[in-house]
């Protein structure tokens, strides 16, 4: 993981390795507002049956699609670095700095 130290020293990114507790963070966020959203459609089922199915469905998306953008934001992050250790390797290659 990362030491405390890291958090005042630049060597070193702590993105990268905090990355996947803050992914599974959001998706249990995700899920439990989608899940929110799900219980709100079937309360509203009773007042407009319709409205609450849509409102139902529209969560269940919402869920889905949360976990996808989640996890290709995650994954865009990731490469963001994986590029600058590419570059640095690149540049420690060619003998500058």
């Amino acid at each position: 993981m990362f030491n405390f130290r890291d958090l005042f020293q630049w060597d070193r990114f702590i993105t990268p390795a905090i990355i996947k507790p803050f992914y599974w963070l959001v998706i249990v966020l995700t899920v439990l507002i989608g899940i929110s959203g799900v219980f709100s459609g079937l309360a509203a089922m009773a007042v407009s049956p319709f409205g609450g199915f849509i409102l139902v469905l529209s969560s269940l998306a919402a869920i889905l699609v949360g976990i996808v953008f989640t996890r290709i934001a995650a994954e865009f992050i990731l490469i963001v670095f994986r590029i600058n250790e590419h570059l640095g390797a690149i540049r420690d290659q060619q003998g500058f700095r």
